[in-house]
């Protein structure tokens, strides 16, 4: 299980984010994503801790907090999704009435 935390500075650390959700239970990997050209961190990261109950209580808690000038975004992480493409399928609406319809 891991939390999703976004809408963080550019300037956070791992460390920052370790030292901020070890309030809540035992932090066990807090990942950052770098933008691969520039380097810099990409705005959110992923906060594993040792229990399910340790996260809800961090979630709860922070999800909404304001920390280093923002409100954070904190949630239960989705699982991740393969970019790749399956196959087929292209463009268009997939129904040829469907242009007609008002909205």
């Amino acid at each position: 299980m891991s939390i999703y935390v976004g809408n963080l500075s550019y300037e956070v650390s791992s460390d920052d984010l370790s030292q901020v959700f070890a309030e809540y239970g035992t932090v066990s990997r807090v990942q950052v994503p770098m933008d691969r050209e520039t380097g810099k961190m990409r705005g959110f990261a992923f906060v594993e801790m040792a229990s399910e109950a340790e996260e809800a209580a961090a979630i709860a808690a922070l999800d909404g907090a304001e920390w280093m000038g923002r409100d954070l975004k904190v949630n239960k992480a989705k699982p991740r999704e393969d970019n790749k493409r399956s196959g087929g399928g292209g463009g268009g609406w997939g129904d040829k009435d469907r242009s007609s319809q008002r909205y």
